[in-house]
């Protein structure tokens, strides 16, 4: 059993740590096999796998969380399970059914529940499910072989202030994704893609990269590698592009504003309208909302103060403490998306 007695719970990084088991699932000869269970952090592959020459790879991340009542709540994996067959299809993967996917989820879970962080810590369990395609192909061509697998790791915070305002600056001369590209799905070439922009905003003392449009260059697209929120007039506004994957916690989070009484906007959005939100932020699995203090173009000598005191806003903050509410089972679930594991 791994050794979680020297495990400084308040203080993790949101990084790997090795766990006792992961589990596999193969696709072989048009059909997906029987779960497998594995203590190995290895994989043996073919060294003409696809997913090694053309890409053909995808992975989603998901949390699972030790709550107040003392139970284990996994938040929203039947939508982690369809975003992965979309990406399946986008880039000519077979699909792994939501049935096998969710029982491999609650597996993992089971497996290394000593991982689950304490609740007063903060911190989760994040699931990594990764499927690659592993049959040998020289040509340009889907494989005919495919493994599913899944591990886990306790995480803190993805930023490690918490909860507080981050500073991103505008990178133009780089792209994460183009429209109509792979750039909605979750496929790992979008990050390769992501790693130089995100290095230089780091190097110019920033939290991240902030992207446009990669076609005009006139319109937000992505805040780093999460989705960008908006907030003014009652309104939650966040970009309309083909080539932003499409967040599950930016979809939850517009149904939470829909239940507070706030209007939902899904359109495209000029980088000039920066300066009219009240609030705005990034948002995704790992920090569920980073809200932002200010966005730069240092190319264009503008810079964009959201938060002028510096710290999360209202409505922000509301629609936080609601959604991590309803992940630790403080909150009502009225929406059904949490799934409550009886260990």
């Amino acid at each position: 059993m791994s050794e979680t007695a020297n495990i400084d719970w308040a203080n993790l990084p949101f990084g790997y740590m090795p766990s006792d088991y992961n589990v596999r699932v193969y696709y072989r000869n048009g059909k997906w096999g029987e779960i497998e269970v594995s203590s190995s952090d290895t994989i043996n592959i073919h060294m003409a796998a696809t997913c090694l020459h053309y890409g053909q790879e995808a992975f989603e991340g998901l949390k699972a969380f030790r709550c107040p009542d003392g139970k284990v709540r996994v938040f929203r994996m039947e939508e982690n399970a369809k975003r992965l067959q979309n990406t399946c299809r986008g880039v000519m993967m077979a699909e792994l059914p939501t049935d096998i996917f969710c029982e491999m989820v609650k597996k993992v879970i089971s497996l290394n529940t000593h991982l689950i962080p304490p609740y007063e810590t903060g911190a989760a369990l994040y699931v990594r499910p990764l499927l690659i395609g592993t049959g040998p192909q020289v040509g340009v061509r889907p494989a005919d072989e495919y493994l599913c697998l899944m591990f886990v790791c306790p995480v803190g915070p993805y930023f490690k202030g918490g909860f507080n305002t981050n500073n991103y600056m505008i990178v133009r001369e780089y792209d994460r994704a183009a429209p109509l590209g792979t750039g909605t799905f979750k496929v790992g070439g979008n990050y390769a893609a992501s790693l130089r922009a995100n290095h230089l905003a780091h190097e110019r003392g920033y939290a991240g990269e902030f992207y446009l449009d990669a076609k005009e260059k006139k319109y937000i697209d992505e805040c780093g590698a999460a989705n960008f929120f908006g907030i003014k007039n009652n309104t939650y506004i966040t970009p309309k592009s083909s080539s932003v994957l499409p967040s599950i916690t930016n979809k939850t989070l517009q149904q939470l504003a829909l239940d507070l009484g706030m209007k939902v906007e899904c359109r495209p959005i000029p980088e000039e309208e920066l300066a009219t939100f009240e609030e705005a932020g990034g948002c995704g699995t790992a920090a569920v909302i980073s809200p932002i203090g200010k966005i730069d173009d240092v190319a264009e000598g503008k810079s964009y103060v959201i938060s002028k005191d510096g710290k999360p806003g209202p409505i922000s903050t509301r629609l936080y403490n609601l959604y991590r509410g309803i992940q630790y089972g403080t909150e009502p679930d009225t929406h059904g998306w949490v799934t409550i594991l009886d260990l």
